[in-house]
């Protein structure tokens, strides 16, 4: 109930009489009148009012100077959530305004229609002003949250992030470092915990290019760093009505519902309710969002796939919500890229599940602790009922009160040490089975969307389709439903079982060839003195036209994509090792480079090297098996003239390190190579992270460079098929000559498909010569001011083409897009760098080997002329025997050693790369581990 005094102050301070509203106050401060200064009106004109409010509302400075003087409350809310800043702003009282800042008037506040008040002001300058000062109070906020996270002050900590507009969680400091780099190395375990689980990203780095990882103090706190890599919160579904942009219909409206990192739309909100009628679907891993600044209801996605769609917010709609669906969409695309990602558990996380028996020992000690300490109290309390009776039993009655002490003290450490292990294993377990069901939830989904998808296309493909020789590899036709897979599949059987037959009988004589070709090295002497090489494997390879990797994948859904384990027909007949060998196929351009004397000239035939070291991978969409841990691949080429080892020098990651030399001395070939994997539902990228190194000892010139992205297409249905895409830089460290290659990545209409162009500029980006071609047949230098007239003319040729391509009757796939007619066109005053060797007509069936000296270790010993069901049976016995071997390791804490590389950083480009150790070609094979 207010009180009279209440009623003059709101009435005075509304009207602005200074002096009554000052004489009200004093009376109030000597006590001779109850009064609350924050009291709310009650009455039509001052309704849930305070009187502070009021004042700043009808712009009475001396009363609000005296209402703040006295004590009232800065950041008081009325009934509509507004504070008096608000209210000042709102009106433009800018001298109160400020008054109000210098008592610290929080700048953050939103009222009931989730406004703050800068957004409620209409004065340009005002709002400059709020904006100033809540960046310094932002700022502050995240000096205590630094400060916090150093001094391991958990409860501040705590009170900032939870506050209702809390201080950046990835602030950082003067040095970079972020409040977690802070905690982590001062070992403040608890405010590292709370940082991660409020968002806190542990793979920023500081201005030293160090994460909290880096700097983390303890081996408690580098797990905690681990284990946490990334600590999403629970998102919340989030939906409402979008304009959203078609091709052909223009704006329409729809039900828009982003939920699990997926964006899905509906014609009405019933239908998404109940998640019927779904219009379409997008997944947002790594998508991007952007806006215009003249148009405030207008955003653009881009996903994984360079699609781009266009969204409109309804002008009917609040002012922020634009913001809240670009938000919204931010978290759910860092959430869903997050859980698509495939790395596998390190070592370190498989150990730290402790094993049943373990748990089991811990539970047993307890339980006969506990017992015993049971039998030890009642014999306690039997003696205390008896002591009335018999005083001289005094003194046994004091050792047996030592003996129950002492097995309380046991029972509680036995039953410490048993909570805390089982703490711990519930906390890992749980934190395991929550990243395992968001990868499976999304996996699921993507693979139910792509099945949906791709229905009506698969069902057409099989009714049109004529009937297939069992192992045809001129036509293919997609296993489409379960009875198609098991119908493709038990022809195989019968293919398989018709085969073992057929060879049963000359399976001795294949034996007696492959010991002849192993006894003789490979192949057989020739009058000059080199080795022939094999040109085909023992046996061919079988059609994978006939397997559906569909039927496959769809009984795995639900299980971790690292851990299936996929049948041996999917793999070439050959390690990865040995098709890195592949890269020095034109090994004729590197000696024609150290031949030349003008630099120029050599970056041109080391630009085509590099250009025709991917030119292998072209249709060759089977993945070569992992080589084993410290597996080797040597190759000797005389008729080349370079001889090559290579080495499995870490498994997780896989890294591959290769070290080349001409056996003239004239250069020098090394590098290693990381294919960093992603699944992107239809296509399978594999970005391969690793420097590649050639030296031209004669010239005393180094040349680095990085491979392109790779990216294999339709895995799920339609025909495979292969591109590269991305820019490849090729740098003289002696000169500083660049050249700077775009792979380009296939257009609509696939004109753009297969096509390599660039040019090579000196030190000045002058340049000096363009080249072009494409990296599955060729490559050609022009002068760059002929090559840049020609790319003018080249938009004319284009609109040409398409207009003679819309009055063709004729479909093109759908599957692979078709390049234009003709191969390359060549420019006049062009000069032919490199051309690919034509392929043998069998080449799907017959891969080119190599000659190589057999020591115990090389990749060469392993069984590679096996049947599909005893190689399978061989590929699973090698992975169990690596990973005893790795959990051997773990137990013992022994480290891997690789043997013939070291790690350290590349002597031209500073980054780490893997460099030969030396001394392989001592032949000096001993204490090599027994990886087979």
């Amino acid at each position: 109930m207010s009180t009279e005094a209440e009623q003059q102050l709101l009435h005075h301070a509304r009207n602005g009489n200074a002096e009554e509203v000052r004489q009200l106050l004093e009376t109030m401060a000597r006590n001779e009148v109850i009064a609350d200064i924050n009291c709310k009106g009650r009455s039509k004109s001052n309704l849930g009012w305070t009187p502070l409010h009021l004042a700043c509302y009808f712009g009475h400075r001396q009363v609000v100077q005296d209402l703040l003087k006295a004590g009232a409350e800065v950041n008081v809310l009325n009934d509509m959530g507004d504070t008096p800043l608000h209210r000042a702003a709102f009106t433009g009282r800018k001298e109160l305004v400020m008054l109000l800042l210098e008592y610290n008037a929080d700048t953050t506040v939103v009222n009931g229609s989730g406004q703050t008040a800068k957004e409620v002001t209409h004065a340009e300058e005002i709002r400059s002003m709020l904006e100033a000062v809540e960046r310094t109070q932002q700022r502050k906020l995240e000096e205590l949250l630094l400060a916090a996270a150093r001094e391991g002050k958990t409860t501040e900590l705590t009170a900032l992030l939870n506050r209702p507009n809390p201080p950046d969680v990835n602030c950082s400091d003067q040095l970079g470092n972020t409040p977690l780099h802070c905690a982590a190395y001062r070992a403040h375990k608890q405010c590292a915990l709370k940082l991660l689980r409020s968002g806190a990203d542990p793979n920023l780095k500081n201005k030293n290019d160090q994460k909290p990882f880096d700097l983390a103090q303890g081996a408690e706190m580098k797990h905690i760093l681990v284990g946490n890599k990334v600590i999403y919160k629970a998102l919340k579904r989030y939906e409402g009505p979008l304009w959203k942009s078609s091709r052909f219909f223009g704006w329409r409206l729809f039900w828009v519902v982003l939920e699990h990192g997926v964006l899905s739309w509906y014609r009405k909100q019933p239908d998404a309710v109940h998640n019927i009628y779904r219009q379409g679907c997008k997944h947002l891993t790594q998508a991007v969002c952007t806006v215009k600044s003249t148009d405030s209801c207008l955003f653009f996605i881009k996903c994984f796939d360079d699609t781009i769609h266009g969204f409109r917010v309804p002008k009917n709609s609040l002012q922020q919500s634009r913001e809240y669906w670009l938000e919204a969409i931010e978290e759910h695309s860092a959430y869903s890229t997050h859980y698509c990602s495939q790395d596998q558990l390190t070592d370190e996380e498989e150990e730290d599940m402790v094993s049943a028996v373990d748990l089991k020992k811990s539970l047993e000690k307890a339980q006969s602790c506990q017992q015993r300490l049971d039998r030890e109290i009642s014999n306690f309390l039997k003696m205390i009922k008896e002591c009335d009776m018999a005083k001289e039993m005094l003194p046994s009655f004091l050792q047996k009160v030592e003996v129950v002490s002492e097995a309380s003290r046991e029972t509680c450490v036995a039953l410490t040490d048993c909570l805390n292990l089982f703490t711990k294993q519930e906390e890992v377990r749980n934190f395991k089975l929550e990243q395992e069901q968001e990868k499976n939830k999304i996996l699921s989904e993507a693979l139910e969307t792509l099945a949906t998808e791709h229905h009506e296309l698969e069902q057409s493909l099989v009714k049109g389709s004529p009937p297939a020789s069992i192992l045809s590899e001129d036509e293919f036709y997609d296993a489409l439903s379960d009875s198609e897979s098991q119908r493709s599949l038990s022809r195989l059987e019968a293919v398989t079982a018709h085969s073992f037959e057929a060879e049963g009988e000359h399976l001795g004589g294949r034996k007696h060839r492959m010991s002849e070709e192993k006894d003789c090295g490979g192949g057989d002497a020739l009058s000059n003195g080199i080795k022939k090489h094999r040109t085909s494997l023992p046996s061919p390879m079988f059609s994978r036209n006939d397997f559906s990797i569909w039927s496959i994948l769809r009984k795995c859904i639900g299980m971790e994509l690292s851990k299936i384990t996929m049948p041996v027909i999917f793999n070439e007949p050959l390690s990865f090792l040995q098709r890195l060998t592949e890269y020095m196929e034109h090994t004729y351009l590197i000696h024609k480079a150290s031949s030349l004397s003008d630099p120029v000239e050599r970056m041109q035939c080391v630009a085509a090297f590099a250009v025709s070291a991917v030119a292998s991978q072209w249709e060759r969409t089977g993945k070569p098996f992992n080589p084993l841990l410290g597996e080797t691949y040597e190759l000797v080429r005389d008729d080349l003239g370079f001889r090559l080892i290579s080495e499995q020098v870490s498994h997780h990651p896989p890294i591959s390190a290769f070290h080349a030399e001409g056996l003239n001395n004239d250069f020098i070939f090394h590098g290693s190579i990381y294919p960093k994997l992603k699944f992107w539902g239809k296509s399978v990228e594999a970005e391969p992270k690793g420097t590649i190194t050639l030296e031209l000892l004669e010239h005393n010139e180094a040349y680095t460079w990085t491979n392109p992205t790779c990216c294999v297409h339709n895995i799920i249905v339609g025909k495979l098929w292969i591109e590269q895409y991305g820019n490849v830089e090729i740098v003289n460290h002696k000169t500083g000559d660049k050249c700077v290659l775009n792979f380009k990545p296939c257009g609509l209409f696939g004109k753009e498909l297969h096509k390599v162009e660039g040019y090579i500029q000196d030190k000045s980006k002058k340049k000096l010569c363009a080249l072009y071609g494409k990296w599955t047949e060729c490559l050609y230098s022009v002068d760059p001011a002929t090559f840049d007239a020609y790319k003018k003319n080249d938009k004319k040729n284009t609109e040409e083409k398409k207009n003679s391509k819309q009055l063709s009757t004729s479909e093109e796939s759908d599957e692979m897009p078709m390049p234009d007619s003709e191969s390359v066109f060549i420019i006049p005053g062009s000069v032919l760098l490199w051309r690919i060797a034509p392929r043998p007509p069998n080449s799907a069936q017959v891969r080119l080997g190599f000659i190589v000296a057999l020591f115990p270790g090389t990749c060469r010993v392993s069984p590679g002329g096996m049947e599909t069901d005893q190689a399978s049976e061989e590929k699973k016995r090698l992975e169990e025997k690596q990973r005893a071997a790795r959990k051997n390791r773990s137990k013992s804490e022994e480290d891997w050693k690789t043997r013939w590389f070291h790690q350290g950083p590349n002597p031209y480009n500073g980054a780490q790369d893997w460099i030969y150790s030396g001394s392989y070609w001592d032949r000096n094979y001993f204490n090599l581990p027994d990886i087979y």
